[in-house]
């Protein structure tokens, strides 16, 4: 029994999923990668080359670069359809979320660049109001920002190298609970997560082999985050109990390696890329409670297994005129939750991503980018200990906007 709380409970704490990307990442963080599927690794070279690849901070106009973005999130409800008891049937709320993106580079000194990037590349809520799903997904929220300074060092006219600090900062919100239907038993818990501050790096490098030509590589570092808050948790078994306690727990936000290549023709440039992210990171969720009674009924580490996951890219942009570029981008994402410990919390599946967007030229130092993309997710059945059907109708429509500014 009291395996099967411990299920029911800590399943899904602080996993809270998006349905947009590779398990509960973020790779679109500015209009550019938007309008393009996120193939803006080898092709970026404005203000958010700072946190794409800054590397290419190097072949940057010779300024000060500033943008300022927003990103609109729509995430659809997602339909589950249970193959025993349509009572188990379910469907998850629509998620509608805003994000600022902020991103500078410095003007060249002795071969120097530096840059600055805010963004937000994990997190986002999943909730489900019907009594089976809201077992262990009632309400899940994670919410990650990454400050990272960067600094890029031109070799020679071919090769630039890169690196930087990354300081996540990380809250997250979990409510779950009911009565469960194989043992009459009623569970709760309520967690509210304070604000915690981790550390990691990212290095980038980038070759231009000849002219109208780069290929980029860069990483980002896993980072524990270590989470830790207030929990309000209870039982009905083995005796009516609730506790009122605090406890830790760690969650990757996992490493990323990316390797992409764009050349230019006249006024095209083409991009492709691949990106593997470290999900084998996550092994299992231990939420560690202060409480010793809590820990003996609810602290049971819960399997993830996670897999690591790969994502194809491919983008275009062409530039019309002096005044209008018009991008497009395709990819392919994978997921990376086991059939065996998928849950409610981020029902997962294989992505195909379709993006289109323009950039604006308002005048010799102002350019407005737009950024669309529609997400698509495959339909997934799933049979675990606790799931028994079918996923359906997840996707998510993302809308960027921003304007960059050369000071």
């Amino acid at each position: 029994m009291k395996k099967l709380l411990s299920v029911v409970a800590l399943a899904s704490i602080f996993a809270a999923g998006t349905a947009f990307a590779s398990g509960y990442r973020i790779p679109e963080q500015s209009p550019d990668s938007t309008a393009k599927a996120g193939a803006h690794t080898a092709s970026a070279t404005g203000a958010n080359s700072a946190f794409y690849n800054p590397a290419n901070m190097a072949w940057a106009e010779n300024a000060w670069l500033g943008e300022l973005d927003f990103t609109y999130i729509h995430l659809t409800a997602i339909d589950y359809e249970d193959y025993r008891t349509p009572a188990f049937n379910g469907e998850s709320e629509e998620e509608n979320f805003l994000l600022p993106t902020f991103f500078a580079v410095s003007p060249d000194y002795n071969n120097f660049r530096f840059g600055l990037s805010l963004t937000a590349p994990y997190g986002l809520a999943k909730r489900w109001n019907q009594p089976f799903p809201a077992l262990t997904a009632k309400k899940f929220e994670l919410k990650v920002f990454d400050l990272n300074p960067v600094v890029s060092y031109k070799i020679n006219d071919m090769i630039s190298i890169a690196g930087g600090a990354r300081a996540l900062f990380a809250t997250a919100t979990a409510r779950a609970g009911g009565t469960i239907p194989t043992s009459g038993v009623t569970t709760s818990l309520d967690l509210e997560g304070d604000w915690s501050v981790d550390w990691g790096y990212n290095l980038a490098v980038a070759v231009r082999p000849c002219k109208g030509a780069n290929i980029s590589a860069t990483y980002r570092s896993n980072v524990d985050l270590g989470l830790s808050g207030d929990a309000t948790a209870s039982t009905t078994f083995p005796a009516p109990l609730t506790f009122d306690t605090t406890g830790d727990v760690d969650l990757p936000a996992p490493a990323v390696f990316t390797l992409a290549a764009a050349y230019t023709w006249d006024a095209m440039t083409v991009e492709i890329g691949w990106d593997r992210t470290f999900w084998s990171e996550y092994e299992d969720l231990n939420f560690e409670f202060a409480d010793p009674m809590a820990e003996a009924i609810f602290g049971t580490p819960s399997p993830k297994d996670w897999d690591d996951t790969d994502a194809f890219r491919i983008s275009a942009s062409y530039d019309f005129n002096d005044k209008f570029t018009g991008m497009v981008g395709f990819a392919i994402d994978s997921n990376p939750v086991p059939e065996e410990h998928l849950g409610f919390e981020l029902p997962d599946s294989d992505a195909w991503l379709y993006a289109i967007g323009f950039t604006y030229k308002v005048n010799e130092k102002t350019d407005f980018t737009l950024g669309m993309l529609y997400d698509y997710k495959e339909e997934r059945e799933v049979t675990n200990d606790l799931i028994m059907g079918e996923f359906t109708n997840a996707a998510a429509i993302l809308v960027s906007a921003g304007v960059s500014y050369q000071f």
